[in-house]
């Protein structure tokens, strides 16, 4: 099959599904509808922004839909006349249902961002640098109705730099999971793969990150752990601690020296960005 003639439904909503679209158009694959979460309000003014997947799609004149529940079989063949090949799930933040999974000729596949079955969940980046791991990479999975628990097509595995923050990693991955997705693809289609099995045994969990988890005790936590969250959670939710006066610091620059934590630069609450030993000098 070329790439130009597989039917394809791509599911997915923020950058790092957008990225992986933008892999797949540049190496002849683009899909037939995009299916992508609803517009939701974003910073202070709560202004009703799309999706990055939406963006993508309208700049590339691809069909999409915006479905505000789960979606069944029926919705999606509404909105194409084709027989489907294959869906294509990166981040689309909802979980499909049994009948959705096996719909396509050749199931769903998703793009999993760790060494499966290690860190299913939402959150496998940030987890691997939280636990200071060596290395991590990229799954590529045949879809079942049970969380990253699918057969594995293609695994790549890539070293975690040691100042590496979440953003970098994840860009790198991104660029991986959408390459090792092109390379196996057409030997997936000719049924050339051997699906190996997870070890469900071995399989580990990443919960989704909420705001309150950047929030770091700076007398009794270990110094690699604190730089660790630093780095997982430098762009979102961000380390922070309270101080005296129980006013929210905010960490935006810091490093590990000689096994020890070191914050160069913090953001007290209401403030802008200071030195931290400028900042420890006013708040005596």
């Amino acid at each position: 099959m070329k790439n130009k003639d597989l039917k394809f439904i791509f599911w997915g909503t923020p950058e790092i599904a957008s990225e992986t679209l933008e892999i797949l158009k540049n190496n002849g694959y683009l899909p037939m509808l995009i299916i992508t979460a609803p517009d939701k309000p974003q910073g202070r003014k709560m202004i009703l922004t799309p999706p990055p997947v939406k963006t993508w799609a309208i700049e590339n004149n691809v069909p999409f839909i915006q479905p505000e529940n789960k979606i069944n079989a029926d919705e999606i063949l509404q909105n194409t006349d084709l027989t489907i090949d294959l869906f294509i799930v990166v981040a689309y933040g909802k979980i499909l249902s049994e009948e959705i999974i096996n719909m396509p000729k050749f199931g769903s596949l998703n793009i999993h961002y760790s060494i499966l079955p290690k860190h299913r969940g939402a959150s496998p980046v940030e987890s691997a640098i939280l636990n200071n791991e060596k290395e991590t990479g990229v799954t590529i999975q045949k879809m079942v109705y049970k969380m990253d628990a699918g057969p594995i097509i293609a695994i790549e595995k890539t070293e975690i730099h040691p100042e590496e923050k979440t953003e970098e990693l994840r860009k790198r991955l991104i660029q991986i999971g959408g390459n090792l997705l092109v390379e196996k693809l057409p030997l997936y289609l000719e049924n050339k793969i051997e699906l190996i099995e997870q070890i469900e045994q071995d399989a580990t969990f990443c919960k989704k990150i909420k705001k309150e988890d950047g929030l770091v005790d700076l007398e009794k936590e270990k110094s690699a752990d604190l730089y660790a969250k630093f780095k997982a959670y430098y762009k979102w939710p961000k380390t922070f601690f309270f101080d005296k006066n129980n006013k929210r610091v905010i960490v935006t620059e810091a490093n590990l020296e000689n096994n020890k934590f070191v914050i160069k630069k913090v953001i007290p609450e209401g403030k802008k960005e200071i030195d931290f030993k400028k900042y420890k000098e006013n708040i005596k």
